[in-house]
C-alpha cells in the first residue's frame, strides 16, 4: 500500500505526518515536489531522509497533474495493494489516513472518501463550497456525496491507468474523478474523518474564484450549450406559434432545429472530455431523449398554457427550467458516458 502526497509550498507539517505515518505501519510514501522551488529544497530532502520517494516537477503545474505523476510511477513499479492520497498542509490526521488506508483494501472497486462532517469551527469558505460543490455534484452525476472535496481519497490498483487517463491538471481534476467514477464502473465509499482547520498559517492553494471554476466548468459548459439552443428554441417556438396557431407543430419543429444545434455543442464540446464518442450511438441515445423531452415539454406546456391559462413566454419558462436538471443527468449518465470498460486484476 502506498501513501501518496502532492506538496506545493509545504512546511514542516509534511515532515510531521510523514513521521506519524511511518510510526503506524509499514508503507510506502511517495511524495511529489509540485515545482516548490529552492526555498522548499530542505523540507523534501528531510522527507528522502525519511525513507520517502519524492518526485519532482521542475515548475508547478497544479495538484491534478501531481497526482497523475505519482499515479504513473506506480504504475510503472507495479503497486498492488493501492494507493492512498492525502494532503500535505496537516488536514488530514494519520489515524485516518490509516482508516482509509484498510479499506482501500477491503473494498475493490470502490472509490473510498475520507469525508470531512464540517462540524465545529470551520471556515465560512470551506462550508460555503463544500455546500455549492455538493450541489453541483449532485446534479451534475445524479449521486449524493458529504464531501465532494475532500483530498483523502483510496483507490484500488485497478483503477490506476484509468485515474492517468482523467482530464484535468489542477484542482478540477479530482472533481473529474468523481463525475467519470460511476460510468467507469466505479462506486463510492465515504468513511467520516476528523475536520482539522488551523486558521493561522494555513497553507492551502485552492484560489477560491479561478479553481472554482474549473471545478464548475462541466455544469457551466452544458449551461452555455442549453442557453444557446433555448433562445433558438424560444424564438422558433414564438414565431411558429404565430405564424400556424398549432402549438404541437411549433413545439416539434422548434425542438427538432434547436436539438440538432444542442447535440452538435454537447458531443463536441461539454461532454467530449478528450475523447471520441460513437457519433451513431451517441445520436441514437441523444434524439431518443429528445423525443421524450418534446413529449414532457408538450404535455407541461398544454397544461400550463392551455388547460390553466399560463401565458405561453411565462409557461415556456417554467417548462424549460423544470427539464433542464433531467436533461443534463440524461445526458452526462446515459447519452455521453464514457465507454471504457474496466477490468479487475
Amino acid at each position: 500500500m502506498t501513501i501518496l502526497i502532492p506538496a506545493y509550498e509545504p512546511d514542516l507539517r509534511l515532515i510531521q505526518l510523514i513521521k506519524e505515518i511511518e510510526s503506524k505501519g509499514s508503507f510506502q510514501l511517495v511524495i511529489v515536489d509540485d515545482g516548490s522551488g529552492k526555498k522548499y529544497k530542505h523540507i523534501f530532502l528531510m522527507a528522502e531522509e525519511q525513507g520517502c520517494v519524492v518526485l519532482r516537477h521542475e515548475t508547478n503545474q497544479g495538484k491534478g497533474a501531481a497526482l497523475k505523476t505519482g499515479f504513473q510511477y506506480l504504475l510503472q513499479i507495479g503497486e498492488a495493494d493501492g494507493v492512498v492520497c492525502a494532503d500535505s498542509d496537516g488536514q488530514h490526521l494519520a489515524r485516518d489516513i490509516m482508516r482509509v488506508a484498510r479499506i482501500t483494501r477491503d473494498r475493490k472497486g470502490h472509490i473510498i472518501l475520507g469525508s470531512r462532517k464540517f462540524t465545529g469551527k470551520v471556515p465560512l469558505r470551506s462550508r460555503f463550497g463544500n455546500t455549492v460543490t455538493r450541489t453541483v455534484f449532485s446534479i451534475s452525476a445524479g449521486s449524493n456525496l458529504s464531501d465532494t472535496q475532500t483530498g483523502l481519497r483510496g483507490y484500488s490498483s485497478d483503477m490506476l491507468e484509468w485515474l492517468c487517463g482523467i482530464p484535468g491538471k489542477r484542482f478540477e481534476y479530482e472533481m473529474n474523478i468523481l463525475l467519470e467514477a460511476k460510468s467507469a464502473g466505479f462506486s463510492f465509499y465515504e468513511v467520516y474523518i476528523s475536520t482539522v482547520y488551523e486558521v493561522k498559517n494555513h497553507s492551502t492553494h485552492f484560489r477560491t474564484f479561478s479553481d472554482s471554476i474549473r471545478v464548475y466548468v462541466p455544469i457551466f459548459k452544458f449551461c452555455a450549450s442549453s442557453l444557446i439552443a433555448g433562445v433558438m428554441d424560444f424564438a422558433l417556438l414564438l414565431l411558429l406559434q404565430t405564424i400556424t396557431s398549432n402549438l404541437l407543430f411549433s413545439v416539434i419543429a422548434a425542438r427538432v432545429c434547436s436539438s440538432i444545434v444542442n447535440y452538435t455543442l454537447n458531443s463536441n464540446f461539454v461532454f467530449a472530455r478528450g475523447r471520441k464518442h460513437e457519433v451513431q450511438l451517441s445520436a441514437l441515445k441523444y434524439f431518443s431523449l429528445v423525443a421524450v423531452i418534446m413529449s414532457c415539454n408538450y404535455g407541461l406546456l398544454y397544461s400550463l398554457n392551455i388547460l390553466i391559462g399560463v401565458p405561453l413566454f411565462f409557461a415556456k419558462i417554467m417548462t424549460e427550467v423544470t427539464l433542464f436538471i433531467f436533461s443534463y443527468w440524461c445526458q452526462r449518465n446515459f447519452v455521453f458516458r464514457s465507454d471504457r470498460k474496466i477490468s479487475s486484476h
